[in-house]
């Protein structure tokens, strides 16, 4: 019997070419998935993230290991800020008419959720834990249509 499953190169590549085609056709463009990785990695939250295995190499009196120096980029500008908020809002009203029709289950709490965050008017010292919360949130709801490419 014939695998149904393949792991060779060519046809994950296919597969990634496939994924972001269907994504395209639905008006969700790289440029969405290039913000939210923006907005994800670009960014200085200030700390360094903890890992589960700390406490646990702490209860047992072991040392950490050692962690790449987190260097700081430039903050977000209030003009950055703005251009990331209209692509997130331009990608809600997209994703309020493509989600829907391509998930199983309709997605209420998700779009709720999306339509709240694209309404939402952040002062600018709050402006980057908006994005990124409206980041996750478009995140969700790609990640419910099998689409995350």
């Amino acid at each position: 019997m014939a695998s149904l499953f393949s792991t060779t190169d060519e046809d994950k590549r296919w597969l990634v070419h496939a994924l972001s085609r269907s994504l395209a056709a639905e008006g969700i463009s790289d440029d969405l998935i290039d913000t939210l990785e923006e907005i994800f990695t670009d960014r200085p939250d200030g700390a360094l993230p903890v890992r589960r295995l700390d406490g646990v190499l702490v209860r047992l009196g072991l040392p950490l290991p050692r962690r790449k120096q987190h260097i700081a980029v430039r903050p977000l500008t209030q003009e950055e800020a703005a251009r990331i908020t209209d692509r997130f809002r331009r990608a809600t009203r997209q994703l309020m008419q493509v989600a829907p029709y391509r998930v199983a289950a309709y997605p209420t709490e998700e779009l709720q959720q999306l339509l709240a965050l694209r309404n939402e008017q952040p002062a600018p010292s709050e402006a980057l834990s908006y994005l990124r919360r409206y980041a996750m949130e478009i995140t969700r709801v790609l990640d419910l249509m099998g689409d995350d490419e």
